[in-house]
C-alpha cells in the first residue's frame, strides 16, 4: 500500500491506497447536466501512463511523427502536453490540503481541471491535484505526477487471483438510475444504460472493429448482441463469411472463434491472456461477467415464492427507455490508439465519424 505526500514539504496528502487499473470511464464526459458520482472506490488510486489535461495542442499544430510516437495514428481533436503518470483518488481519501477557488476551471456546476491544479497542500501552498466534481464528469480528485511523491507503507499486496474473482461474483449492473442537475424542483433521476458500459462498450467496440479486418462480425446471443451487434451491423459490411466473436475468459473453455470477448483483471489491468489464437477484445471485469451471467430480466412476475436465503422485496429494476449507445469519447480514444486504424476502410470509418458524426445513433 502506498500514501501520497507533498514533493515540496513531504507533508500527507491522502490516506493508505491500494493501486487498481485505470478505469475504462476515466475521462469519460457524459450527457449534460449529468450528476456522475466518484469514479474511484475509497481506499485505492489509479495510475493514467498519458499525458491529460492543460496545456492542449490542436491536431494541427502536432508534427505527425511525434503523434506516432505518442501511440496516436489518427487525427484527434487535440492532444495533451501535460504530464504523464497523473494519480486519481476519491476525493474523500485526499489529506491536508485546500482548494484554490479562482483556479476552478468552467464551473458550470463544479469545478473542473480547465485551469490547471486547483487543490494546494495546506502546509506549503505547492498545487498538487486537481478537485473534479462539474456535471457530467466523474467525481475525482488528480493528483499532479510532478508535485507528489508515492511512499510505500508495508509489503507488496497480491493481487486477488481469477478464480477468486469469479468466486466473488461482483458484477457491474447495465442499468442504473442516473441523476440529474437544475429542475425546478431540484435533482431528479431517471433509468439508463450504466455510464460504465458504455465507455467499456466504446473501447470494446474499436477492438472489434480492428479484429474484423473489415468484414462482418457477429458476437453472442444475449446481452452482448444487445450490446454491439446494432453498432457493428451498421459500421461492417453484410454478407458471408462472418467473423465470429465469443465470451472467453476464467472458468469458458478455451475460445474457438477468430475475436474473444475476455475481461481485465480490476486490480493489475491485466487482460486475460488464454484467448489463443483469437483476437483479444478487452472488457472491464464487472461487465464481462454480466455478459457471461447476466441477470435475467422477466417480462412478468413469476410465480412461487423467493428461493431458500434469499430475501427481496422490490420489483426488478426498470428497462431504459431507449437502445444501447456507445461512449464516442471512448470509441475514437481507442481507436485512434490502434495501428489497425490507419488502414484504408477503418480510417475512412474514423473520417466519417470526426467530420459527420453519420452513426449519431449508435453513439
Amino acid at each position: 500500500m502506498f500514501v501520497f505526500v507533498c514533493a515540496g514539504c513531504g507533508a500527507e496528502l491522502t490516506t493508505l491506497l491500494s493501486q487498481v487499473a485505470l478505469p475504462v470511464h476515466a475521462h469519460q464526459k457524459y450527457g449534460n447536466g449529468i450528476q456522475l458520482p466518484v469514479l474511484m472506490e475509497p481506499r485505492t488510486f489509479a495510475v493514467d501512463p498519458e499525458p491529460w489535461g492543460p496545456p492542449w495542442r490542436r491536431w494541427e499544430e502536432i508534427d505527425p511523427g511525434e503523434a506516432t510516437a505518442r501511440g496516436v495514428h489518427a487525427p484527434v481533436h487535440a492532444l495533451s502536453d501535460g504530464a504523464p503518470g497523473a494519480i486519481v483518488i476519491a476525493p474523500g481519501d485526499a489529506r491536508g490540503t485546500r482548494l484554490v477557488p479562482e483556479r476552478g476551471g468552467g464551473h458550470c456546476c463544479g469545478l473542473d481541471e480547465a485551469d490547471g491544479p486547483n487543490m494546494a497542500c495546506a502546509e506549503c501552498g505547492l498545487p498538487v491535484a486537481s478537485r473534479v466534481d462539474d456535471c457530467s464528469l466523474w467525481q475525482a480528485v488528480w493528483l499532479a505526477p510532478d508535485a507528489v511523491r508515492r511512499m510505500p507503507v508495508g509489503g507488496p499486496e497480491e493481487p486477488i487471483s481469477w478464480a477468486e474473482l469469479m468466486a466473488e461474483g461482483k458484477g457491474t449492473p447495465p442499468c442504473e438510475p442516473i441523476a440529474t442537475w437544475g429542475t425546478p424542483l431540484g435533482s431528479a433521476h431517471y433509468w439508463s444504460w450504466s455510464p460504465r458500459w458504455e465507455a467499456a462498450a466504446g473501447r470494446a467496440l474499436a477492438h472489434l472493429l480492428a479484429a474484423s479486418e473489415g468484414g462482418p462480425v457477429t458476437v453472442p446471443a444475449g446481452p452482448a448482441e444487445e450490446v454491439f451487434q446494432r453498432a457493428l451491423d451498421t459500421l461492417l459490411p453484410a454478407g458471408p463469411p462472418a467473423r465470429r466473436a465469443v465470451l472467453a475468459g476464467p472458468g469458458l473453455p478455451a475460445p474457438d472463434a477468430d475475436i474473444a470477448l475476455v475481461p481485465t483483471h480490476p486490480q493489475t489491468g491485466e487482460v486475460w491472456s488464454r484467448a489463443g489464437s483469437a483476437y483479444p477484445v478487452p472488457l472491464p471485469f464487472g461487465v464481462w461477467l454480466r455478459l457471461v451471467l447476466p441477470e435475467p430480466h422477466l417480462p412478468e412476475p413469476a410465480s412461487g415464492g423467493m428461493p431458500d436465503g434469499v430475501l427481496r422485496d422490490d420489483p426488478p429494476a426498470p428497462r431504459p427507455c431507449r437502445m444501447f449507445r456507445t461512449d464516442p469519447g471512448t470509441f475514437e480514444h481507442t481507436l485512434v490508439r490502434l495501428p489497425a486504424v490507419r488502414t484504408p476502410w477503418l480510417r475512412a470509418i474514423h473520417e466519417n465519424f470526426r467530420r459527420h458524426r453519420q452513426f449519431v445513433d449508435l453513439f
